[in-house]
């Protein structure tokens, strides 16, 4: 076998040398792409699954109001977060109910009153079928209210309720027994009549958180208390009534309140609507959570309290 001579030995292992580099440059390039592919992809599904998109800068945040409000806190969190968000140029709250607790309704409306005056986001409220009682109260703080022409608005009223069964212990022949420091202190017992200073009592509580409603509502639309007064009896109205009434500024579905409020915040072209994630229960908060947030007992469902509402029934 012939011997290659010394010039053509160091020919052949520069060669090799070549072919060695080209093939670890072809893998590290292989591997920076995928790479790159992986982070975009991870970073793609973290923004899906904040609620988020990739056209950061052209969203909309959405929150829906439904159904009887009975806390404030989730729907608080969500406004913060949409509020200090930079990439939410606006918020619509969407809503669709009849009201609920007085002193939740109106913490969800201070919230929104806050986002509006101080932060100075723009904050639009859209009625689809109910927005009364306590649900209007917490529109009446936005910047603007759509409402299409058959929705209910209105309710600006309070209500206290409660069922008397006293009558019923009599029949079963059971009588409660109550040791008291206060002549209120059981004001509203159900096992009983009411006394007259007893509803006198609730009564002016009824009255200072009506007048807290009107105060609130007629700030919120920048109406004088007197125009709103009249208005104030707990009667409801259809969106199409309503705007003559100055209680809503638009007649117009959800899709003209997000149309309309993407031109206003410079958005061009089909806005990206962002929703708060969904919060799912898994097989192990089915374990650890406690059964009552669950499945409640049954007198739970019998129990009912009386307390003070800005709902339309």
């Amino acid at each position: 076998m012939p011997r290659l001579s010394a010039s053509a030995t160091l020919a052949a292992m520069a060669e090799e040398k070549r072919r060695s580099a080209s093939f670890w440059v072809l893998i590290g390039g292989g591997l920076f792409v995928v790479f790159v592919a992986v982070v975009g992809l991870l970073g793609y599904v973290a923004v899906q699954v904040i609620g988020g998109s990739a056209n950061f800068g052209n969203s909309i945040g959405v929150i829906d109001v439904d159904g009887v409000i009975l806390a404030a806190d989730k729907t608080v969190d969500q406004l913060r977060t949409f509020d200090q968000d930079d990439s939410i140029k606006a918020i619509i709250l969407h809503i669709d109910s009849p009201g609920g607790g007085a002193a939740a309704s109106q913490e969800i409306y201070n919230e929104v009153r806050r986002i509006r005056d101080e932060k100075k986001k723009p904050i639009v409220a859209s009625i689809q079928s109910v927005g009364a009682s306590g649900a209007y109260y917490i529109a009446s703080g936005a910047n603007r209210i759509y409402a299409n022409d058959a929705s209910i608005v209105g309710s600006i009223g309070v209500i206290m309720e409660w069922t008397n069964y006293g009558d019923l212990l009599k029949w079963a022949k059971l009588r409660p027994e109550v040791l008291k420091a206060g002549s209120l202190k059981d004001a509203g017992s159900p096992t009983r009549e009411m006394t007259p200073e007893e509803r006198a009592y609730f009564q002016g509580l009824v009255d200072n958180m009506h007048t807290q409603f009107i105060r609130d509502v007629a700030a919120g639309r920048s109406m004088g208390t007197n125009v709103l007064t009249p208005l104030a009896t707990g009667q409801v109205w259809t969106g199409q009534q309503a705007l003559s009434l100055h209680l809503i500024d638009k007649q117009g579905g959800f899709r003209d309140a997000l149309l309309e409020t993407a031109r206003q915040v410079g958005i061009s072209g089909e806005p990206n609507v962002v929703k708060p994630p969904k919060k799912r229960r898994s097989l192990l908060d089915l374990v650890t959570s406690d059964a009552d947030d669950l499945w409640p007992n049954p007198e739970q469902l019998l129990e009912k309290h009386a307390g003070f509402y800005f709902l339309w029934r």
